[in-house]
């Protein structure tokens, strides 16, 4: 082995790696991305407009569901069907969201800093979850093997959609 193969095989491996850990990297960034949106949501408009918009998450999704019209929505290209589903989806949360903020009052609600993180990081698991199993996401991107293992299994699906309201139970006061 010359010098130039070992330093093509070198140069080879530390591109792979590099990428291999981009990828994974990337992947964690969108769960560190909805962590942080939802944390920022719950720090800066309260605790109250925080819980109405979990309870918004689980009530648009019943409804999503159970919607009539989902043979009208377009099929193809794959784009397009995910952002039409995503698009009624995040409709259905705001919907939910302004009825629901009407009713969840922040006067009498404690969650502390350590629960504002848990929740925020069981919401953002929630709607990755719902995009393993709900909508048609694999047809567009293809997550790393590790978030393949946290999220698309079946039974693991049902703790990750419940995770929210459990956390609930325990860390709002």
């Amino acid at each position: 082995m010359n010098a130039t193969t070992g330093l093509a095989q070198v140069s080879t491996l530390a591109t792979h790696s590099a990428l291999t850990a981009w990828g994974a990297v990337s992947d964690f960034l969108f769960i560190l991305v909805l962590l942080s949106a939802l944390f920022l949501f719950a720090w800066y408009a309260g605790r109250g407009p925080f819980v109405a918009l979990l309870l918004a998450f689980y009530s648009a999704y019943a409804v999503y569901v159970a919607f009539p019209y989902q043979s009208f929505l377009p099929t193809a290209p794959a784009l397009t069907a995910l952002l039409t589903r995503i698009g009624l989806y995040a409709a259905l949360v705001l919907l939910f969201y302004i009825i629901l903020r009407r009713v969840v009052v922040s006067d009498f609600l404690y969650i502390g800093i350590f629960g504002l993180i848990a929740l925020s990081f069981f919401g953002a698991a929630f709607l990755i979850a719902l995009a393993y199993h709900v909508f048609p996401v694999a047809s567009v991107y293809h997550f790393t093997p590790a978030l393949d293992i946290l999220f698309a299994s079946k039974s693991y699906f049902f703790w990750w959609f419940i995770a929210p309201a459990i956390g609930l139970f325990f860390l709002a006061r």
